[in-house]
């Protein structure tokens, strides 16, 4: 089995893990109905429609 050669730093190390804490912005998509941003697969806020039928009620 292969060993190192050279002792690994705690800067290589920690920046190795530090890759998974990057930020992403949550994904967007346009609802269908009235054009406003949404989440995918969720109801829309504005109209309360989802798969094309109206499932929650919004006055």
């Amino acid at each position: 089995m292969a060993t190192p050669k050279k002792k690994t730093s705690k800067a290589k190390g920690r920046s190795r893990r530090a890759s998974a804490w990057t930020l992403r912005r949550p994904a967007r998509s346009l609802c269908t109905r009235c054009g406003e941003a949404k989440r995918p697969h969720h109801v829309c806020g504005n109209c309360g429609w989802y798969a094309e039928r109206q499932t929650v009620d919004v006055d």
